[in-house]
C-alpha cells in the first residue's frame, strides 16, 4: 500500500539525493583530513577553518576546494609516496637477502661495471650455488 503511495520518480529522486548528500559527506571528512595534516598552517587558521566549515559546510567546503586544491592533492601525493616507502622498507626487510639469486645478480652487477674479474665471479657463483 505504501509502494503505491511514492511513485517510482520519487524513489529515483530520493535515492539521488541520498547519493549527492554522501558525496558531500565523503568531501568533507576528506576536507577535514587534509586540514588538519597540513603543516604549513597554524592552529589559529586550522580552527578558523574549522567554525567556517561548521557555520557554511557547503560554502566552506567549496571555497577550501577552490583555495587548495593544489596543496590538497600534493599532500596525498605525499603521504602515497611515504607509504609506498614504508611498505618497500617492510618487504625488503621480510624478504631477507634473497638467497643465491641476488647473490649472483650482485655479482653480476659487479663484473659489469669491472669491480671483480671473471674468475671471481665465477667463485662467487660457485659459493652461492653450493649454498643453496
Amino acid at each position: 500500500m505504501l509502494a503505491a503511495d511514492y511513485p517510482f520518480l520519487d524513489v529515483l529522486w530520493t535515492m539521488f539525493i541520498f547519493f549527492l548528500f554522501v558525496i558531500w559527506i565523503w568531501i568533507l571528512i576528506t576536507v577535514f583530513v587534509d586540514l588538519f595534516r597540513r603543516k604549513d598552517a597554524s592552529g589559529w587558521k586550522k580552527a578558523a577553518w574549522v567554525v567556517f566549515l561548521i557555520l557554511a559546510p557547503y560554502l566552506g567546503v567549496l571555497i577550501y576546494l577552490i583555495a587548495n586544491h593544489d596543496g590538497m592533492a600534493d599532500r596525498n601525493l605525499q603521504q602515497m609516496q611515504a607509504q609506498q616507502e614504508q611498505m618497500d622498507s617492510y618487504v625488503r626487510s621480510a624478504a631477507g637477502s634473497g638467497g643465491a639469486a641476488s647473490e649472483i645478480e650482485t655479482a653480476k652487477g659487479l663484473l659489469d661495471s669491472g669491480a671483480i674479474t671473471q674468475a671471481e665471479y665465477d667463485s662467487i657463483k660457485a659459493k652461492a650455488l653450493a649454498g643453496s
